[in-house]
């Protein structure tokens, strides 16, 4: 892995998992990208996807009997629950080896460690998230901040306008802007950048007209954009889904389209989306940028 950019899909719906027979090729699971640039797990999001990632993860572990110990960065595009409901169950956190850094953005004064403890308080779980076992280093990553992952050291997290870039060109670089199109304290969109290599993760935000400029900038000229997809024109014009905090393929296309990626991945979908209407989504997103596919449980991308 350390020679390689790969990205896997282990949860592709948004607001709540849909398992059944009329999901079985897109999947139910709810968000979570894992992402592997220069042998650096990460992994962005931690909704019901998380927990089949930390099964594979622990079989690993246990066949190199123990001498292993996972080592992981977590981003936190936010904290509703669909993007973080996964993590009590995440086997790598409730083992003592493993080591968790994770970031993501502070909300309303609530810092990201107090709001995933909340989470997991009593009555609402039985483990609090001081009791799971792994050494976790949490914190809030901000948009004047990138995350530096090298080879040897833990992530380093370096003010883009005022610290020195003193690493490795092997090193991985995340940056973060910070989105307000989403209701009740927006997201954190991440760009990862590896050995010229570079993709976007821009989940549960909504288009303007003329598009989201800013985003349009962070994006330009990245290998791989992951936009929210969630509804169709129809839905979020007539239902209407307007000021929810989510886009159309529509609006993912634009953005595509005026940041000059190379390829489009349609993700977050609603759970109302059976696999056919998916499909039919797919296609007709091709038509207007080939380049373009849907999310699916499994679907691997190697930039």
């Amino acid at each position: 892995m350390k020679d390689k950019f790969i990205v896997r899909f282990r949860g592709v719906r948004g607001s709540y998992p849909m398992p059944g027979p009329a999901t079985l090729r897109v999947g139910g699971n709810t968000a979570c990208v894992e992402v592997w640039a220069g042998g650096h797990l990460i992994i962005i999001d931690a909704g019901t996807g998380i927990i089949g990632l930390g099964k594979d993860l622990m079989k690993k572990y246990r066949a190199s009997g123990g001498k292993e110990p996972i080592v992981a960065t977590v981003l936190f595009s936010h904290t509703h629950h669909d993007h973080t409901q996964g993590f009590p169950f995440f086997e790598p956190a409730r083992e003592g080896p493993s080591v968790l850094y994770m970031f993501g953005p502070k909300t309303f004064y609530e810092d990201i460690e107090e709001a995933l403890a909340r989470a997991m308080l009593a009555p609402s779980f039985p483990v609090a998230l001081a009791e799971l076992k792994s050494l976790k280093v949490i914190g809030n990553i901000e948009e004047s901040e990138i995350i530096v992952l090298d080879q040897g050291r833990g992530p380093q997290i370096l003010n883009v306008y005022r610290d020195e870039r003193e690493h490795s060109p092997e090193a991985v670089e995340i940056s973060v802007m910070r989105s307000h199109a989403h209701p009740k304290g927006g997201v954190s969109i991440y760009k990862i950048n590896w050995m010229g290599k570079s993709m976007v993760h821009a989940t549960d935000t909504e288009s303007y007209v003329g598009g989201d400029t800013r985003l349009i900038e962070f994006a330009r000229g990245a290998d791989l954009l992951i936009h929210d997809a969630q509804y169709t024109n129809e839905e979020y014009v007539t239902d209407p889904k307007q000021g929810w905090g989510h886009s159309t393929p529509e609006m993912a296309i634009a953005i595509a389209q005026a940041a000059g990626v190379k390829k489009l991945v349609l993700f977050h979908h609603d759970p109302s989306h059976d696999d056919e209407t998916l499909a039919g989504i797919e296609r007709k997103a091709q038509e207007a940028f080939p380049n373009t596919i849907l999310a699916y449980e499994g679907l691997t991308i190697e930039l």
